[in-house]
């Protein structure tokens, strides 16, 4: 999820991107300090998700704000507010504002509504995406009565078949998920060119970062953002791990448990998870294979096509 948050308060935005971020919620991709450095072209420029927008501000506050893109914003909006008078959280409801946080910022309740927020969005996106299959099957066969010899359908790309993945090992949405697949995109390309070993894993998270800041930004530049690949990965392929755990702990029998857990890790520390999912082990940070997951996850994206 692409959130952006205006609040005139800068420790306000620090915390909500800090907890976003810790949390693996989605990323904070702008900024603004009051209502009136917002317009709707900006955050859909920004492919902005959830909208985090605070009541009272100096210049054009919430309520305004909201009035004036509500009829151009595609995604939700959170109100953030001390007011809690029944006519504003009327009006705001009554604009499209999805849910209330009240300040002081409390860490559980944000993110308890983030949570409710984006899953409500994705189902959203998802009914979206079987409206628009049905409709592209109806047109089909429409077409397909008045064709007799048609053109065989486009492969998939390498890039959704990555997705497809993603969305079994329950990660779409969350942060670090664009670099995985650029990590996996970045692997394709190269097995193209006939380069068979993994480069060192700094190396392809140097590239990735050149992906993604593009090649004008300077040597120093892509180091860090290397760095941050790097961390992204690390917490995303935990979450993998937590999830896959989970999901043995539900049912051992579980497809997508039996196939990918021993895939993509060692099969003892998806035991370890497990245990400690059921309160039998200490909660610790696993060291993850990441070469091992990496390959693993281009090997299982190339057979797919």
């Amino acid at each position: 999820m692409n959130f952006f948050i205006v609040d005139d308060a800068a420790t306000i935005r620090g915390m909500l991107s800090n907890i976003i971020e810790e949390e693996g919620l989605g990323e904070v991709v702008g900024e603004a300090a009051d209502g009136a450095e917002v317009d709707a072209y900006n955050l859909a420029a920004q492919e902005v998700d959830i909208l985090m927008i605070d009541l009272l501000m100096p210049i054009r506050d919430g309520i305004e704000t909201v009035r004036e893109i509500a009829p151009y914003f595609r995604g939700k909006i959170i109100m953030i507010s001390q007011v809690e008078t029944k006519d504003m959280i009327s009006e705001a409801y009554s604009l499209g504002v999805e849910h209330y946080i009240t300040k002081p910022i409390n860490r559980l309740e944000v993110v308890s509504v983030i949570k409710k927020v984006s899953e409500y969005l994705l189902l959203e996106k998802s009914l979206h995406h079987i409206q628009k299959s049905l409709s592209f099957l109806t047109k089909h066969n429409q077409n397909s009565r008045r064709v007799e010899n048609s053109l065989p359908s486009k492969p998939p790309t390498f890039i959704s078949i990555g997705k497809s993945i993603l969305l079994e090992l329950g990660i779409v949405g969350k942060t670090g998920e664009k670099d995985l697949l650029d990590l996996l995109e970045i692997l394709h390309q190269l097995d193209m060119e006939g380069n068979r070993e993994l480069p060192p894993l700094k190396e392809l998270y140097e590239l990735a970062a050149q992906k993604r800041l593009g090649s004008t930004v300077s040597q120093e530049d892509v180091r860090k953002e290397g760095k941050a690949v790097e961390q992204r990965i690390r917490r995303i392929l935990q979450q993998v791990l937590e999830h896959l755990a989970s999901l043995g702990l539900t049912d051992y029998a579980n497809p997508t448990f039996e196939y990918f857990s021993s895939k993509l890790f060692d099969y003892t520390q998806v035991r370890m998870k497990m245990l400690e999912l059921e309160g039998k082990n200490p909660s610790s940070p696993t060291r993850i294979d990441i070469k091992k997951f990496l390959l693993a996850l281009h090997m299982e994206a190339k057979g797919r096509r």
